[in-house]
């Protein structure tokens, strides 16, 4: 059997049409007055259906009321505490990539595909080993690498100088006791005159 030619005279939809359903047209459509949300209440509202994630009507969601999780992993702390800075790390065996004399820094690495960018600040960490000669230029370096990439020949330049931390000075307890100390050697000529004084009166 040929197929119809295609025209404007014969063109039908896919699937048959459903008409969508039209509420608040009078109580004789079966969809008015109060259009299937019921009376009054949070859900007869516009937007009643839009709440966010969690929300609980207005209460103290469950978040809110249980304890939080303290310490360096804290959301409030980020990104890794409070006055600390965030640094994306590099192990030595991500060196193997680069020839020998070659030098790391963080534009090297970026080239190398070892990291993404150089926004964020590169620390080298001692995990691997290294066989080549490098000159390593980075913002930190654990003590391990460190010592790996010398003892292959290679040296350390630091981008950023590591920040010196402040000793606390604790108050000592020998000055007090010193001070207690006074009062009695000075009362002890005070002493030592009575009795002269006993002698020049007899």
């Amino acid at each position: 059997m040929p197929e119809k030619q295609l025209s404007l005279s014969n063109l039908s939809p896919a699937q048959p049409r459903e008409d969508r359903k039209r509420v608040g047209r009078g109580a004789g459509s079966g969809k008015g007055r109060y259009s299937g949300r019921g009376i009054k209440g949070q859900k007869s509202r516009a937007g009643s259906h839009k709440m966010r994630a969690g929300f609980e009507g207005g209460q103290m969601p469950i978040y809110m009321r249980i304890g939080k999780q303290r310490g360096a992993t804290s959301k409030d702390a980020m990104p890794i505490g409070p006055f600390r800075t965030q640094t994306q790390p590099v192990n030595l065996r991500d060196l193997e990539r680069f020839e020998a004399g070659e030098d790391v820094t963080p534009e090297t690495l970026v080239a190398k595909r070892v990291i993404k960018n150089t926004r964020i600040d590169v620390k080298l960490l001692g995990v691997g080993e290294v066989s080549k000669k490098l000159t390593v230029r980075v913002h930190a370096i654990s003590a391990t690498a460190r010592e790996k990439i010398e003892a292959a020949g290679g040296t350390v330049e630091l981008l950023r100088e590591p920040k010196v931390k402040k000793a606390r000075h604790h108050k000592a307890a020998a000055p007090k006791a010193e001070a207690a100390e006074e009062p009695a050697e000075a009362d002890a000529p005070a002493a030592a005159e009575g009795p002269a004084g006993d002698d020049a009166e007899a």
